[in-house]
C-alpha cells in the first residue's frame, strides 16, 4: 500500500489528497454521523492491515463496532468493492493477493487432533527386560524423630 504511515499506532492512512481524489465514489451521508467518511477509510485499512481486528483497533479511529457495522453495510451494499477499485485505479492502493492452499494429503494431523482414543497404560514387551530399567525410583524415606 502505498498511503502514508502516521505513526506505530496508526498504521496505513489516506491523506487528505488522496481522500479527496475518490471522494465521489462515497455514498452521501445521512443522519447523525459521528465517524467521517475519511476516517472510517483510514480504520479499514489500519483493519486490512493489521489482519482484521476490529476490537484491537485504537480508539483514536472511533468505536470498533460502529465502524464494524459500517463495514458490513458498505460491503453488502457493493460501496467497499467500488471504493478499492478507485484506489488501485488512482494508484493510492496496490492490493495484493496471496493464495496458500492446503492439502490433506501433505498436511497430516496427529491421531490425537483427530479425536481417536488415547493409549492409556504401558504395554509390556515381548521380551523381558526390553523396557529397560526403571527412568525414575522414589524410595520413601523416615525422617528421623527429634
Amino acid at each position: 500500500m502505498s498511503a502514508r504511515r502516521a505513526g506505530k499506532d496508526r498504521g496505513m492512512e489516506l491523506s487528505t489528497e488522496q481522500f479527496e481524489r475518490i471522494k465521489d465514489s462515497l455514498p452521501v451521508e445521512r443522519g447523525n454521523v459521528r465517524i467521517t467518511q475519511h476516517a472510517f477509510l483510514n480504520a479499514v485499512l489500519h483493519v486490512v492491515e493489521n489482519g482484521g481486528k476490529w476490537r484491537r483497533l485504537p480508539e483514536a479511529y472511533g468505536n470498533w463496532h460502529t465502524l464494524c457495522m459500517r463495514m458490513n453495510r458498505w460491503s453488502k451494499a457493493g460501496v467497499l468493492d467500488r471504493v478499492f477499485a478507485r484506489l488501485q485505479q488512482e494508484g493510492v492502493v496496490t492490493v495484493r493477493m496471496k493464495v496458500l492452499s492446503l492439502d490433506s494429503t501433505t498436511v497430516k494431523v496427529h491421531p490425537d487432533g483427530t479425536g481417536a482414543l488415547k493409549k492409556t497404560g504401558r504395554k509390556p514387551s515381548g521380551k523381558a527386560g526390553a523396557d529397560g530399567p526403571p527412568r525414575f525410583i522414589w524410595l520413601p524415606r523416615m525422617n528421623a524423630a527429634r
